[in-house]
């Protein structure tokens, strides 16, 4: 062990973090999570304690180590995905047996809302949170928030008595009106709002909201607030993984590169990423993702059905970052501090017309092609100046991961559209479905395509016994 790297293990802190593991070179090359950052750190170092062999592997590869303290384990949970994509630290690789990634889905807009684990996001209207590599630790994390933050998991059928979780706390009872959809709702954006990584807020907003309630003398709800309160306190007292490992988390030296290349004292705190899906000109889709302080803003991610006809990802280009420049989308999202373009040239100056137009040529802009990593950088004048970026680059890392996201994105949508289209079509020759019941079907199950898998059951229910029967026998045929 080196001088520099015992003068680290000393100043290890006791708070809960994350730390990573660097070899000779700098590079990342495991990164884990901990309760107690010196006890967990110091262990890969003591001569008494058993290691596998791949173990043994890394921690003879550990040059220098670095950590970033965090107030609670969970703060350090939903930290972790995002970084261990961008990187991919071989150990983690090499030494995880949880790879499956899940996503935590809230489709906070139905009439019975429920928190459910997902593998792959949809773009049906819900709320997704995530990607998580860690599936046993995200499902503990869930377990301990839906003691602050009830909520359902499935929704019952043919139920009228509030389960079970209702009675431990950890449902809303909605099928007994326990409680009110709305207040459901409220709790669940309360939830969101963990998720997003707003805990501090959050419990301030709670607290003022039961000391509101307590004046009002309304004292079962101010006990409600203080419960909640009391939750989410604890959860900085939980050790949930204990020496489970998670990975991620490394400081993010990404946009300290990036402000040296756009030679700023400050690199920009959102960057908005663009895409375009389509196939030979059909259903063509734009997204916008957004990424601040170099992590993902999900709920502030958006996406546009391109009305240009035809096959021309140059005017596709150019009509989504026009409308995303439009005065009322500035006044609604702000203004990014960067943007960037899939593409190359001609997308990126596609892109750099609209902005302009707009009148926002102060914003920079970049352009990403996909064959060689390459960054275009638009120069004074109508040149462009080509950067190839190191292999081992955190900038190139966190471009490529947000090109990534652009393009899942823009996909998802596409693929939505295409397939509402195609199932659409098929309700439109129900015979004696008309629009208004057409609406009513899709209002109620959200998509067409689970319209298409409706229990006959639920669809009397709906629309009466003979008129569900009927249509529930045509659908059993388009299937």
């Amino acid at each position: 062990m080196n001088k520099r790297l015992e003068k680290k293990l000393k100043g290890l802190p006791t708070a809960p973090g994350v730390y990573f593991h660097k070899d000779k070179t700098g590079g990342i090359i495991y990164i884990g999570k901990a309760a107690n950052l010196r006890s967990r750190v110091r262990q890969y170092f003591q001569n008494s304690r058993h290691h596998d062999p791949k173990t043994d592997l890394m921690i003879g590869e550990i040059a220098d180590i670095d950590w970033t303290a965090v107030e609670t384990e969970v703060d350090a949970l939903f930290l972790e995905a995002e970084l261990v994509r961008r990187y991919l630290p071989r150990y983690n690789i090499m030494l995880r047996d949880d790879k499956s990634l899940q996503y935590v889905r809230i489709d906070y807009k139905s009439s019975y809302p429920t928190v459910s684990l997902v593998r792959r996001p949809l773009d049906d209207g819900s709320e997704y949170f995530g990607p998580y590599i860690n599936g046993y630790g995200v499902k503990k994390a869930l377990r301990y928030l839906r003691r602050a933050f009830p909520y359902a998991v499935s929704q019952p059928l043919n139920q009228k008595r509030a389960s079970l979780y209702y009675h431990l706390g950890l449902d809303p009872g909605l099928e007994d009106g326990r409680t009110s959809l709305e207040e459901y709702r409220t709790n669940l954006r309360k939830l969101m709002q963990y998720l997003r990584g707003e805990r501090r807020v959050l419990m301030k907003q709670i607290e003022r909201d039961m000391k509101k309630a307590a004046k009002a003398k309304n004292f079962e709800q101010a006990a409600r607030f203080r419960n909640q309160l009391f939750s989410l306190q604890a959860l900085s007292r939980q050790v949930l993984f204990g020496d489970r490992e998670i990975q991620d988390v490394s400081r993010d030296q990404a946009l300290v590169e990036l402000a040296e290349l756009l030679a700023v004292k400050k690199p920009p705190r959102r960057i908005e990423g663009f895409d375009i899906s389509h196939i030979s000109g059909t259903d063509t889709t734009a997204s916008m993702v957004v990424f601040t302080d170099g992590l993902p803003e999900k709920a502030a991610y958006r996406k546009f059905k391109i009305r240009t006809p035809g096959n021309d990802d140059f005017a596709h280009i150019f009509e989504a970052v026009s409308r995303r420049f439009s005065e009322t989308n500035v006044k609604k999202w702000g203004l990014p501090g960067l943007i960037l373009i899939d593409g190359g040239k001609g997308q990126l100056s596609a892109a750099l017309a609209a902005r302009d137009q707009t009148g926002h040529s102060n914003i920079p802009a970049l352009g990403m092609a996909k064959r060689f990593e390459d960054l275009i950088v638009k120069q004074p004048g109508d040149g462009f100046a080509i950067h190839r970026l190191p292999e081992g680059s955190h900038l190139l890392r966190l471009l490529q991961r947000i090109r990534d996201e652009s393009h899942r994105f823009a996909v998802s949508y596409h693929s939505t559209l295409r397939q509402s289209r195609q199932t659409a079509s098929l309700l439109d020759e129900l015979p004696g479905v008309g629009p208004i019941t057409r609406k009513k079907l899709i209002s109620h199950f959200g998509s067409t395509g689970k319209v298409l898998n409706a229990p006959s059951s639920e669809l009397q229910k709906l629309l009466g016994t003979k008129t569900g029967a009927r249509v529930a026998h045509h659908l059993k045929a388009l299937r």
